[in-house]
């Protein structure tokens, strides 16, 4: 109950317990205090048995008939509670996982195009490298160099945008974590890796495609 309600119920000070949240991480913690004030009486906190649980709230709202009989008996679980203080959250990273996984995909497709487009313009000159000598690694790090190059700047200048989002999304927030800088940075590494992976799998193949064939045909 709120503090401002001891001066109409004083009373002996039996204990005091550490700060808790009994709501959402949305709000501060608020001074409260647990009494024995019957007329203060709001909720009551019941931990029972998984056993059979049905039972047990039957024999809860029988004893709450007989001494509350003008009062409605109402519960709720306590996780399931806690789970609705979060419903728009669980939403909302369901929400960017799907979209996450959905841009990756185009990306991946967009940049797989591309690299096609590149190895089809530069048949010739990859056959007489590989002629000349090139191994399959210098050419395939010759066809993915600037792709990377490109997925890099995109990192550099979506990093800020996503820190000030994200850090404008926490401060709804009475309790927050903090922005770590690693976060960016594996996120960095990984955008890299998935872009080289995919870019990588048609130099690759472009690489170790016989010289003679893209000469001939040219």
């Amino acid at each position: 109950m709120a503090a401002g309600d001891l001066s109409d119920n004083p009373g002996i000070i039996v204990g005091v317990v550490k700060d808790f949240n009994s709501k959402s991480l949305y709000t501060a913690v608020e001074p409260e205090y647990i009494t024995t004030f019957r007329s203060s009486y709001q909720n009551i906190g019941v931990k029972i048995s998984s056993n059979d649980p049905s039972a047990i709230l039957a024999h809860i709202k029988k004893e709450w008939q007989a001494v509350y009989p003008d009062n409605v008996f109402e519960y709720h679980f306590l996780d399931e509670q806690i789970t609705d203080f979060y419903k728009k959250e669980d939403l909302l990273n369901k929400l960017i996982k799907s979209s996450a996984a959905i841009a990756i995909f185009i990306s991946c497709l967009g940049l797989l195009g591309l690299i096609s487009l590149l190895t089809l313009q530069r048949t010739k000159e990859i056959g007489i490298r590989k002629v000349l000598g090139a191994s399959v690694t210098h050419v395939t790090a010759l066809l993915s160099v600037d792709f990377l190059k490109l997925v890099f700047i995109a990192v550099v200048i979506a990093s800020p945008v996503a820190w000030l989002m994200m850090s404008k999304y926490l401060q709804n927030f009475a309790y927050r974590i903090d922005m770590q800088w690693w976060v960016f940075v594996v996120t960095a590494i990984l955008t890299l890796f998935i872009a080289f992976i995919t870019v990588s799998f048609q130099s690759i193949k472009a690489a170790i495609a016989n010289p003679i064939n893209s000469l001939r045909d040219e």
